[in-house]
């Protein structure tokens, strides 16, 4: 038993903490950070942002080239800025982190995404719908049935 809330063990206790929907401080939490974009390595920056402006119907920010690229941010999602930085060495593994989309017209979509230059991976129907895609540089992405 907890000692601090006697006849409820810890894990009641932490239960209940858990389903506690938090008040708000009346004084202001200073936060020192923001998302600000998420960024991408790559072996074209100006290619792989430009397949990802049109996928997700944005614009390639002023100054794009090889080295450095970025999406510009939708103005109603702060940090919604995608970045593209060359680097030297080209993909290896499997994506850490990856983009999940989600469509109303799934082969519609698949077709459009295959159209800029993805490539379709792989394609599950179980229980829920989607393809594994990659983009140019072999990024992967999963677009859902929605």
């Amino acid at each position: 038993m907890d000692q601090q809330a006697p006849g409820r063990t810890v894990v009641e206790r932490r239960q209940a903490f858990h389903h506690t929907i938090p008040q708000h401080n009346t004084k202001a939490q200073i936060m020192s950070s923001t998302v600000f974009a998420v960024s991408f390595d790559a072996r074209d920056a100006q290619t792989v942002a430009s397949f990802w402006a049109a996928v997700l119907g944005r614009t390639v920010a002023d100054g794009a080239n090889g080295d450095n690229a970025a999406i510009n941010a939708d103005p109603d999602i702060p940090g919604s800025r995608i970045s593209f930085h060359r680097v030297p060495e080209g993909k290896t593994v499997k994506n850490r982190m990856h983009f999940d989309l989600i469509t109303t017209d799934f082969d519609a979509e698949v077709g459009r995404l295959t159209g800029l230059g993805a490539t379709k991976l792989n394609e599950i129907n179980a229980g829920r719908h989607w393809a594994t895609l990659a983009d140019p540089e072999g990024n992967e992405f999963d677009l859902i049935a929605g």
